[in-house]
């Protein structure tokens, strides 16, 4: 490691020394003289020295499977990793996206055009219904992920959501750069 770091050191030092002939230099550019030959390289997996520290029994399945005890501590539920914000968020994207482009192919307004007339009471109006409809299973103690099945999977709902903003902050940046609407 000190021969490879005294190597960089000394060629951005200065790039040019020690470059003249193409036979001392290896194909990164790097001099052969600072590099050493037959170097053993090992490399452990932490996945191995646990399977070799513990003890090899079978694996028992437990009897019952409890679904874990989800928090319903108001800073839990709206902690910054916690199960409400990105969902909340997404789903008020994937709603505004839609809602959005909808008026914007029906009636040809932009997202500004739309916030400035009248879209602010509807977007605030649905903020606050989406937002109890979504706290109001996570206070009673339902976990997002014991409701997800099959295609519509909690993960498929955060990366649709994901989109959603994405395609949101898009739509305006896009519109506020050509000047009018999208479509």
């Amino acid at each position: 490691m000190a021969a490879s770091s005294y190597a960089m050191q000394s060629i951005l030092a200065n790039p040019m020394m020690g470059m003249s002939t193409r036979s001392r230099v290896n194909h990164f550019g790097i001099p052969a003289m600072y590099l050493r030959r037959n170097v053993s390289l090992r490399v452990r997996s932490m996945a191995e020295e646990e399977q070799q520290s513990e003890p090899a029994e079978p694996m028992k399945q437990p009897a019952t499977t409890a679904s874990p005890k989800v928090s319903t501590k108001f800073s839990d539920v709206l902690a910054f990793s916690g199960p409400a914000p990105e969902r909340i968020n997404g789903r008020l994207a994937m709603i505004g996206f839609v809602a959005a482009m909808a008026v914007e192919v029906a009636k040809g307004q932009g997202v500004f055009e739309q916030i400035s007339n009248g879209g602010i009471p509807w977007f605030l109006g649905t903020s606050v219904v989406l937002t109890l409809a979504s706290l109001v299973p996570l206070f009673q103690g339902v976990s997002v992920e014991s409701k997800s099945k099959g295609f519509m999977s909690s993960d498929a709902e955060l990366w649709n959501g994901r989109f959603a903003m994405l395609g949101l902050i898009a739509l305006a940046f896009t519109e506020y750069v050509k000047g009018g609407t999208l479509v």
